[in-house]
């Protein structure tokens, strides 16, 4: 080997590593737009059976089919902001416009109350609140300047929020469009089998996604039920809140579980602990308890075998695995990144013993 083939080779692996860093680069700078694309991907397969219904079914054009699934969905939208952002409008007026003194009152007597009722002798709140005058310190004037804040932003998201649409229109009118986008970077001779992988997954992450809605559903109606029960006020706002924190594995129904505590006893702040807050408190828990034995026996095992045909336990280790390695987005992600990879070992790697085992329902 000369100096000139050492000098070639050289070149050649700068050139290459360059090459992926400007390509790491451009990434990043356009992060926003995959982002957008990766949204407007799961909002064209959670649309992708209305579509097909609205065609096969009532006999529509793609096109008015098209039109007529993302009305709806903006629909569902806008019908979501609309009751949330007057809550928060509200509830940051009232924070504005809050008696301290009287708040500080109302948690002095009910901790007062949850010390007498548990027999807790050992601290004395009452006394280290008024010498901290903590609820005084807060500065609860930061309210109406975050909500400026976020409707200056208001701006930039009108822009994600119509390129995110105007993307999600393109996949569901053509749905080989994003097919079409993925091929052109499949190596030559590998077309067939990947077209045919991407076919799949399609299927299986539009059933998955679909499930996914059902299940939060379910949760929503049983919760709504019970806070609306037992007289929690703004109870749709809550149930609806505690129902999607359960799209986060294992963490979501714990961050629920205490959103919903939380709420029901501030709810009836100033009513007396052992007869009031303590029964509505435990009653909504149980209510949510149940919630979760259904999500967990019927719902989830439902759309994990029916969706992405995985086994419960082989969905529970992945999930753990995504939380280890990428956080609350790994765990989120994990069910459906795994139904993808599955999908492409038994399309490209059929033979093998362990791939064989772990594809064989799909």
């Amino acid at each position: 080997m000369n100096s000139n083939t050492i000098s070639a080779g050289i070149l050649k692996a700068i050139a290459v590593i360059a090459g992926v860093l400007l390509l790491l680069y451009f990434l990043v700078k356009i992060q926003a737009v995959l982002t957008y694309v990766a949204i407007a991907s799961v909002i064209s397969l959670i649309g992708l059976p209305v579509v097909r219904f609205l065609r096969t079914k009532l006999k529509l054009r793609n096109t008015l089919a098209v039109i007529l699934t993302m009305l709806v969905m903006i629909g569902l939208l806008f019908g979501l902001v609309r009751m949330f952002i007057p809550l928060i409008v509200e509830q940051g007026h009232n924070l504005s416009l809050l008696n301290i003194d009287e708040l500080q009152r109302n948690i002095e007597d009910l901790y007062r109350q949850i010390s007498e009722y548990f027999a807790i002798n050992n601290f004395n709140f009452e006394k280290s609140l008024k010498e901290s005058n903590l609820l005084s310190k807060l500065n609860f004037s930061v309210i109406p300047e975050f909500l400026n804040s976020l409707i200056s932003g208001f701006g930039s998201f009108s822009i994600g929020l119509f390129s995110v649409l105007f993307i999600a229109f393109f996949f569901l009118k053509d749905n080989r469009l994003l097919e079409e986008i993925i091929m052109v970077l499949v190596p030559d001779g590998k077309e067939a089998r990947s077209k045919k992988s991407l076919h799949i997954i399609k299927d299986l992450l539009s059933r998955y996604f679909v499930g996914l809605i059902f299940q939060i559903l379910i949760l929503f109606i049983i919760y709504t039920v019970v806070l609306l029960i037992f007289g929690i006020k703004n109870a749709v706002v809550i149930a609806f809140l505690c129902a999607l924190l359960n799209l986060i594995p294992y963490i979501g129904p714990l961050i629920g579980a205490f959103l919903m505590v939380v709420l029901t006893m501030s709810s009836n702040l100033g009513a007396s602990f052992s007869e009031v807050i303590l029964p509505k408190t435990t009653y909504v828990m149980i209510g949510f308890m149940i919630g979760q034995l259904v999500d967990n026996f019927f719902s989830q095992p439902f759309i994990f075998s029916k969706s992405v045909k995985s086994h419960p336990l082989e969905i529970f280790l992945v999930i753990i695995i995504g939380g280890l390695l990428f956080g609350v987005i790994g765990m989120i992600t994990a069910v459906p990144s795994y139904t993808a990879l599955k999908v492409i070992m038994k399309e490209f790697l059929s033979e093998n013993k362990i791939v064989k085992e772990l594809t064989k329902n799909i």
